[in-house]
């Protein structure tokens, strides 16, 4: 048996397919790569994968990641070939690289994301830079999410200011929280920052793993 970790682009025909979907479509994709997936033992056995984190709906990333496992120990390079034939679109594999099988799930290893907003209307930069100052700034940032209150503030690790995009849209960086029970959204961040739903274009660029100790047995 080897396990894989997949690191993957989600792009444009994907982006409002949800998590639970977006595993289906990679369990497809790795059945028509006539790759072994192993499966889970009992009465409803399920494939042994598991994401990194969920990414929100309507959003596109460039650094997904995903676990999986196969009964065969096969070479890197020949998984690589047999996947890249059987991605659907909105699907890209950035690596592949084998992971020792005692590694804590993935899940547990996710520690923050980034993510690049890109503003669609016209913001001047020193508008975008005084409000990422006055967050940062915050002591607190009391939200509410599902009916219940929390603090945003704690969740922010940073918000920089970027170059404007080729059409002269600016842009920002955010380094948000994403361990258990202290997730950061982005989409709660742009609305702590005053701008409404759909005014910008969200992109996970990168997602944060802690070194993990493996597991024995």
């Amino acid at each position: 048996m080897i396990r894989i970790r997949i690191h993957y682009a989600k792009t444009g025909p994907m982006r409002y397919t949800g998590n639970l979907d977006i595993n289906k479509v990679l369990e497809r994709t790795l059945r028509r790569a006539n790759l072994p997936l192993a499966y889970s033992q009992g009465f409803h056995p399920q494939p042994r994968m598991n994401q990194a984190c969920p990414l929100p709906l309507g959003m596109i990333s460039y650094a997904e990641i995903l676990d999986c496992w196969l009964e065969e120990d096969l070479p890197i390079d020949e998984i690589s070939a047999r996947l890249q034939p059987a991605l659907p679109p909105g699907i890209e594999i950035n690596s592949i690289n084998e992971i020792d099988l005692h590694e804590p799930k993935v899940q547990t290893l996710v520690d923050s994301t980034e993510y690049t907003a890109t503003l669609l209307g016209e913001v001047p930069p020193e508008e975008l830079a005084k409000r990422i100052e006055d967050i940062l700034s915050a002591d607190t940032l009391p939200r509410e999410r599902r009916g219940k209150k929390y603090d945003l503030r704690p969740l922010i690790e940073n918000l920089e200011m970027l170059a404007p995009d080729e059409n002269g849209h600016q842009r920002f960086l955010m380094h948000l929280a994403a361990r258990q029970g202290a997730t950061g959204r982005a989409d709660e961040v742009l609305d702590a920052l005053g701008f409404e739903p759909g005014t910008a274009r969200i992109v996970r660029t990168k997602i944060h793993l802690i070194k993990p100790t493996p597991q024995t047995g």
